[in-house]
């Protein structure tokens, strides 16, 4: 999480504070503002750099595999353990299901871990999305609330797939011409998922009162369980150093830009609070693991 994105969350939560009702106008370019942020994921990604990668599959299926039933699953016990309300233990079931999120690639870099993996993982778990987070959503909150599994495959396709595929394009197409406007495009998706959240928290106010010691610890258990699961399993399997802690990081850091989009146009507000709430700890706790991977490099 760099400074940029601090500077850019804590004004729109400031403005989100102070004037709900303008920021919260705004929620309908929500699933716009992500649209952005996933393309541009599309243009910064170098097809070249995925070569590598695609070159031991196992590595790809370990992550892909660790994402779609841990985190899902983690979420919905977790739940159920701190017995969390119907409406919150959806949100922790949409937020578990979605794929990795594009914080994951930073927190990769700061890390020195596989670049080309965690970007490659991202896209293939982004790509598996647009039919696993809805199955995953019917399956275990099914019995809670009424879901139109096609309105959800939709919406996961329009927001994610659609604009990645079209910055892929836009960069094979313009490569060199393009380069000033890629430096600018993490900035930009940072400003986007500041905004994002903001929006949220002007119109969540009310429920802010919902957030307490359960909730809390259902956040952070859920995001170290990605961390831990997923490190010690590519250990088991005995793949590289740099290797574990991509599959480590990608695992544990959820894309909860999806996870807002989704629980605002298809559920309730208070189903939106997992989702903006790990938005805020899985960069704080990814920053503490850069640490602590940092300090066994120099130690090793």
């Amino acid at each position: 999480m760099s400074l940029s994105f601090i500077t850019f969350l804590f004004s729109f939560l400031i403005l989100g504070f102070f004037e709900p009702e303008f920021l919260g106008s705004f929620k309908s370019l929500i699933p716009v503002l992500l649209g952005l942020v996933m393309f541009g994921m599309g243009c910064i990604i170098e097809t070249k750099d995925l070569k590598y990668v695609f070159k031991n599959p196992k590595w790809i299926i370990t992550g892909i595999i660790l994402q779609y039933t841990v985190m899902p699953i983690t979420a919905f016990l977790l739940s159920k353990f701190f017995r969390l309300s119907d409406e919150l233990t959806l949100g922790f079931v949409i937020l578990g299901s979605c794929p990795g999120g594009t914080a994951s690639n930073l927190i990769a870099y700061l890390s020195k871990a596989n670049i080309s993996l965690s970007v490659a993982l991202t896209i293939c778990s982004t790509f598996l999305a647009t039919l696993l987070t809805p199955f995953w959503i019917f399956i275990l909150a099914k019995e809670q609330i009424d879901i139109n599994f096609l309105s959800l495959v939709k919406t996961t396709f329009w927001i994610t797939i659609f604009p990645l595929i079209d910055g892929l394009i836009i960069r094979r197409i313009f490569k060199e011409r393009i380069k000033i406007l890629i430096r600018f495009l993490p900035k930009f998706s940072e400003l986007c998922i500041a905004i994002i959240i903001g929006i949220i928290f002007s119109l969540a106010q009310d429920l802010i009162n919902q957030i307490n010691l359960t909730f809390l610890l259902t956040i952070v258990f859920h995001n170290l369980c990605g961390f831990f699961i997923g490190y010690h399993v590519s250990k088991f399997l005995n793949f590289p150093d740099k290797v574990k802690r991509t599959i480590s990081i990608e695992v544990a850091m959820q894309n909860s830009g999806l996870g807002l989009g989704l629980a605002m146009l298809h559920f309730s507000k208070l189903a939106v609070l997992p989702s903006a709430v790990f938005s805020l700890w899985h960069n704080i706790s990814g920053l503490i693991m850069v640490h602590i991977w940092s300090k066994k490099n120099k130690f090793a």
